[in-house]
C-alpha cells in the first residue's frame, strides 16, 4: 500500500513539474513574441508628416550700390509674390529605445528633432535695374534666402511647430495602446507613461 501510494506522489510530482515547465516555456514564448511584435511596430514607422501648412507672401526686394562714391547710387528693385508649402516631419525610424523583456518594459529614449522643410514658389514682377547695378544669378538666390529666413521666423512665432508636436503625440499614443494593450509598461526616459493624457506633459 505504502509502495502504491508513494508512486501516486511521485507521479504527481512529476505531472505538476512537466506542467509548470510547460507553463514557463508557453509565458516565454509569449514574452519574446510580444518584445518582437513591439519592436517590429516601431522599425514600421517611418517619417512621419505631421504637418503642412501654405503661406502667401508679398516681398518687395531693393539693393542700393554707390557708383563713383556717394554722388550717385544705381538702385534695383523687384516685387516678388512667394507661395510657399512647409512641411514639418519626423524621421520615427530614428527613435531610441529598449525594450526590457524581464520587466515588460518599452522605454523610449530619444525621439529625433523636427524636420522643417519649406518650398518657394517665387515669381518676380516689375523688376527694375540698370547698367550700373543689373539683376545677376545672386541676386535671385538673395532674395530666395531672404524668403526662407523671413518665413522660419514668422513660422518660429506662430501655433505651427506646437501643432506638429500635437500631431506627434498623437501618434506616439499608438505605443502606449499597443504597450498597454500587452500588459506592458512604456516610459519616455525616466517617465512612467500610464495614460494617453500623460504623454502631453512629456517634454519631447
Amino acid at each position: 500500500m505504502r509502495k502504491i501510494l508513494f508512486g501516486v506522489i511521485i507521479t504527481i510530482i512529476v505531472l505538476f513539474t512537466f506542467r509548470y515547465c510547460e507553463d514557463k516555456r508557453e509565458d516565454r514564448a509569449i514574452l519574446q513574441e510580444n518584445s518582437a511584435l513591439i519592436q517590429e511596430q516601431i522599425k514600421k514607422v517611418g517619417k512621419l508628416i505631421v504637418t503642412e501648412g501654405h503661406f502667401s507672401e508679398v516681398f518687395n526686394y531693393r539693393n542700393s550700390k554707390e557708383v563713383f562714391g556717394e554722388y550717385f547710387t544705381s538702385e534695383k528693385k523687384a516685387l516678388v509674390v512667394v507661395n510657399a508649402e512647409v512641411t514639418i516631419a519626423y524621421d520615427l525610424s530614428k527613435i531610441e529605445f529598449e525594450v526590457d523583456d524581464a520587466n515588460k518594459t518599452l522605454t523610449i529614449l530619444s525621439i529625433p528633432e523636427e524636420e522643417m522643410k519649406i518650398h518657394p514658389d517665387l515669381e518676380y514682377y516689375d523688376i527694375h535695374s540698370d547698367f550700373f547695378n543689373p539683376f545677376e544669378a545672386k541676386d535671385y538666390n538673395n532674395i530666395k534666402n531672404i524668403v526662407k529666413a523671413t518665413l522660419e521666423k514668422k513660422l518660429e512665432a506662430s501655433d505651427f511647430k506646437a501643432n506638429a508636436k500635437n500631431r506627434l503625440i498623437s501618434e506616439l499614443s499608438k505605443f502606449y495602446i499597443l504597450t498597454n494593450s500587452l500588459g506592458w509598461t512604456l516610459k519616455y526616459n525616466e517617465d512612467l507613461v500610464s495614460t494617453v493624457d500623460a504623454l502631453e506633459s512629456l517634454k519631447l
